[in-house]
């Protein structure tokens, strides 16, 4: 691993050349934020990818390409006068100290919980910080990430169930309004009654400790590893998926289950 004095030579380094390619190539000379926002969700979507995959080479390469869009961005704030990356390392600098009295102040904590509450206290009391509990949830965020974070929030400050498994009653009640719903064929209100009970599943995720969002995208890998094995042996067979029935379908997927949990 490098020393102190190497990563920020290493850091320095990468912010010479974008001060040259600011000047010297036609496409970087002309970006702006609003220009560069795509790319910069893109690649964060290509590092969490490379995480979900624990893609070492992948992790460090997407890692780099995120730090220069906050570069790139700090670069544009400079020019304009606003901010520069030594403002934005300092901002992040002070925002952490204040924001952990347990480790640079005299607060006791004993448990990740604790620390967890007394960080949604610091920030609404923050200058210039939330001013409720829920502000500073983006509203940008895709839904199944915001309704956990929107959960884990409202805990912070005493909003939740006293014990887990409270929280199967109001799925099954959630469940039961949807049924009674599509009995009644409301589209709107069985979409409504629908968000009710994906919301009550994502609460139910988070009492028992596991992160809805990568537990759907686990199950969405492992359904494409089956389904790409259905389509691969369909093809080796010479049998055509569009005319199967459901039920020969269903022979090979159980077969896709057993080989693929081999390995």
């Amino acid at each position: 691993m490098h020393s102190k004095e190497e990563k920020l030579a290493a850091f320095g380094r990468m912010l010479d050349v974008l001060d040259i390619l600011r000047v010297k190539c036609p496409w970087d000379a002309k970006q702006t934020n609003e220009s560069l926002r795509p790319n910069t969700i893109e690649e964060t979507f290509e590092l969490a990818e490379a995480l979900s995959a624990g893609d070492t080479d992948n992790i460090r390469k997407e890692l780099g390409d995120v730090l220069l869009h906050i570069a790139f961005y700090s670069k544009i704030g400079s020019e304009k006068g606003q901010f520069d990356i030594a403002d934005v390392c300092n901002s992040l600098t002070d925002k952490l100290i204040f924001r952990h009295p347990h480790v640079f102040g005299d607060v006791k904590v004993d448990n990740t919980d604790q620390v967890l509450e007394n960080w949604e206290q610091i920030k609404l009391r923050e200058k210039g910080g939330n001013k409720t509990v829920l502000g500073g949830v983006p509203k940008a965020l895709p839904a199944l990430i915001k309704a956990n974070r929107i959960q884990e929030k409202v805990r912070n400050v005493g909003f939740d169930w006293e014990q887990p498994a409270q929280v199967w009653d109001k799925v099954a009640e959630e469940i039961a309004e949807v049924k009674a719903e599509i009995e009644r064929d409301d589209k709107d209100a069985i979409e409504a009654e629908f968000g009710d009970l994906l919301f009550a599943v994502v609460n139910a995720a988070r009492l028992y400790g596991v992160n809805p969002e990568n537990a759907l995208e686990r199950t969405n890998r492992k359904f494409i590893d089956r389904f790409n094995y259905l389509e691969q042996a369909c093809k080796e067979r010479g049998l055509d998926l569009k005319s199967m029935s459901l039920a020969e379908m269903d022979l090979i997927w159980e077969e896709a289950k057993e080989k693929l949990r081999k390995k």
